[in-house]
């Protein structure tokens, strides 16, 4: 059996509990989790590091294998359970949905980042507004680039639901959130309607609300 370490709340465990649903992988029969990270600790003891020297989560181990980093424990899950037709690992496919990966981690996720954890970890007496909003309209710049796309197709990487998707919609829910909790400290929200066309389809098609807590 699998054993994944890490707290529901994180977008990145997000990313592998919502993958393990659509491959239709179930926690107690098919992996065991443990709650790892921020009030459930964990993560800084010496056995926990003895796997992920890093100290974060996702961490999961198969048998011999232990990984860590949330898109390559979605490539190494959609590769292992490629049989059950989920989503394609043709080279390809799994390319198209692989810049997006890199994108969310490289570009989207710095930005967001910023008003996500100043917002929901920061105290309020230590928040840096000015940096809260300027980086939230950052983000509104960066899915504009997602919803030109999003408006020739209906995934991210093209016409069906992949890898990139899961990222990115973790991405844009949080993006949703803190505008509708936070308005006057993000500033406007960008209307996408692509955006919004392509995240209310994945709500309604995949594993999404059963897998990932709000």
């Amino acid at each position: 059996m699998m054993t994944l370490w890490g707290r529901k709340s994180s977008i990145n465990v997000q990313k592998v509990l919502w993958i393990l649903a659509e491959l239709g992988l179930l926690e107690g029969r098919d992996f065991e989790r443990i709650d790892a990270g921020l009030q459930f600790g964990v993560n800084k003891t010496p056995e926990f590091l003895a796997l992920n020297p890093n100290g974060l989560v996702p961490t999961l181990r198969d048998g011999e294998l232990v990984l860590w980093e949330s898109n390559s424990i979605l490539r190494y899950l959609a590769h292992k359970y490629a049989d059950r037709n989920r989503f394609s690992v043709d080279i390809v496919a799994m390319a198209a949905s692989d810049k997006w990966l890199d994108w969310q981690l490289s570009t989207l996720w710095p930005a967001l980042r910023i008003p996500f954890l100043g917002l929901t970890r920061v105290p309020e007496a230590e928040r840096d507004y000015l940096a809260i909003h300027k980086a939230f309209q950052e983000s509104n710049g960066l899915l504009g680039i997602l919803d030109a796309v999003l408006s020739k197709q209906s995934y991210c990487s093209g016409s069906n639901f992949h890898l990139g998707d899961i990222a990115l919609t973790l991405c844009v829910k949080r993006w949703y959130m803190l505008s509708d909790q936070y308005p006057d400290k993000t500033g406007p929200r960008a209307e996408l309607h692509h955006i919004a066309r392509w995240y209310d389809q994945i709500c309604k098609s995949t594993q999404l609300t059963k897998a990932v807590e709000s």
